[in-house]
């Protein structure tokens, strides 16, 4: 199995680590794409290492300026693509079809293939124009919209746990077996 995990300029790099993390122990094949504004943000709230670890449990990192890397063609196969966090410029752009950077060719290149496409979006409150770009992105079939929600039936008590539910329910989209969160079973 192969995903690529796209990483933009929004908050929640630690989502993208540990979600990378999870898919190399799960025995995925991924592939990551960073933007300069990730590597900023991701740099305040990870530290200097953060981008090093991304690198470390990816088959390989790129970065945005590399137009001519392999998934900026239909003809690289993938098991779908993950942006993670997904900022509001990059959805904007998403919904315009606006390709730009490597991360924005990737994600238009899965849509066009009908591949699964995740995005996680980090930011709040949501304005309108958000609330459109959105709307309009989630009227592709193969589109996908996961907010990093605070979930409480699986009673978490760690952040770890309270991320688990997130990056659990993209796995599940993808159709990747794991174990990191209990699952609703009120009357079985």
């Amino acid at each position: 199995m192969r995903i690529i995990v796209g990483v933009s300029g929004a908050s929640g790099a630690r989502l993208a680590i540990r979600f990378i993390k999870i898919l190399e122990e799960l025995g995925v094949e991924v592939y990551s794409i960073i933007t300069k504004s990730a590597i900023l943000v991701a740099k305040v709230e990870e530290g200097e290492e953060a981008i090093e670890e991304i690198q470390r449990h990816s088959r390989k990192l790129f970065m945005e300026d590399e137009m001519d890397a392999p998934m900026s063609s239909g003809s690289f196969t993938t098991n779908g693509m993950v942006i993670i966090p997904c900022s509001m410029n990059t959805i904007a752009k998403l919904s315009y079809g606006i390709t730009d950077n490597l991360l924005l060719r990737a994600a238009d290149v899965q849509i066009k293939m009908g591949n699964k496409l995740v995005i996680v979006p980090r930011e709040s409150p949501l304005s309108r124009i958000h609330l459109r770009n959105l709307y309009r992105i989630s009227r592709l079939n193969n589109v996908y919209i996961i907010f990093p929600l605070l979930t409480y039936y699986h009673k978490p008590s760690t952040i770890d746990e309270m991320e688990n539910y997130t990056l659990g329910r993209i796995l599940d989209i993808l159709n990747i077996k794991h174990n990191l969160y209990r699952r609703w079973r009120s009357g079985l």
